[in-house]
């Protein structure tokens, strides 16, 4: 089985985003050893928790301590930025990691309203133009802009020998038909969307007439047991519990302080665990699940992120993963 990571660059409770990005980077390489296929760092504005807002500078950090993993954005937030400036990024980091760069693109806002106006204005106008966004993104990538257009002497310097890959992220039908007409490999966020997985891969599928590609990106919470899994995901459910409310998060909470939180709450807490979409379980019940979910989305690739109360569990939940399918 092919499996990658996705990172959001979690920021621990009593930690730092500096530690984050450190540990962001310390994941990589450990990614790297146990033979995952590739690490993608996710882009956030001031949301309290994450801390990467700048996944182009992480993967050159990360590029330049590493030899063979891909490496890649998930995603460049495009409604927030000029194609030419994204082609010329990630043409640098081809260039300097050459056969290893993913561009992940998405438009979602990735942060609030006042990160959005901050960073390019009006927003919602911009995701309304995101398949022209995206069209000439594909055209500075490929150089292939037709011979009266505007920008058809212009190149997105430096050229690299070979080409960035890009992706298309989606968590909907909307986004599988664009991946599908684009000709790109999809990436369906299953950990964040309420669309059915199966529906949304098949109209990819369905409509694309060139070699189609999927990666179903999971959310995966492994324990040595699963009474610790269950455990260590007591201080996620409290994290997504605060960050969807819009509360005060210091970063993601330790264990003592999920269990005080929940206590006398367990009926609740386990209501609608089963649309939460996280695989949780030991090493033989996470590879188990997670093979029978491919296997169901008949998805070509496997991209898991983890949250975990400490850098140390989120390690060995990779670790576990990757000895059980890898």
């Amino acid at each position: 089985m092919i499996v990658s990571i996705l990172d959001q660059s979690p920021v621990l409770e009593g930690s730092s985003q500096a530690k984050a990005l450190e540990e962001s980077k310390k994941l990589a390489l450990l990614g790297e050893e146990l033979g995952y296929k590739r690490y993608w760092i996710a882009e956030h504005h001031d949301m309290k928790g994450l801390s990467c807002s700048s996944p182009e500078v992480m993967i050159s950090y990360i590029g330049a301590s590493t030899k063979k993993i891909r490496l890649g954005a998930g995603a460049v937030l495009l409604p927030h930025y000029k194609p030419y400036k994204v082609a010329e990024t990630y043409h640098m980091l081809e260039t300097l990691f050459p056969g290893r760069i993913d561009i992940g693109i998405g438009r979602a806002p990735g942060g609030s309203a006042e990160a959005s106006m901050a960073l390019s204005g009006n927003y919602l106008d911009n995701v309304k133009k995101f398949p022209d966004l995206l069209d000439e993104l594909l055209h500075f990538l490929r150089n292939d802009f037709p011979e009266d257009h505007l920008y058809s002497s212009l190149k997105a310097s430096p050229v690299p020998p070979s080409k960035p890959q890009p992706w298309l992220l989606g968590t909907n039908n909307k986004s599988a038909l664009l991946a599908a007409e684009h000709k790109l490999p999809y990436v369906f966020g299953h950990f964040m969307s309420d669309a059915d997985a199966n529906e949304c891969i098949n109209t990819y599928k369905t409509n694309n007439t060139a070699k189609p590609y999927v990666i179903l990106t999971v959310a995966v919470i492994c324990g040595e047991t699963t009474e610790e899994a269950e455990e260590m995901a007591l201080s996620y459910w409290l994290w997504k519990e605060k960050m969807e409310k819009g509360e005060k998060l210091q970063g993601v909470p330790s264990i003592m302080k999920a269990k005080e939180y929940f206590s006398g709450r367990a009926d609740k807490r386990s209501e609608g665990r089963e649309n939460e979409k996280v695989i949780i379980g030991s090493p033989e019940e996470a590879g188990k699940k997670i093979s029978e979910l491919q296997q169901q989305v008949k998805a070509d690739e496997i991209m898991v992120v983890t949250i975990t109360p400490t850098y140390e569990m989120r390690s060995n939940s990779y670790k576990a993963i990757a000895k059980a399918l890898l």
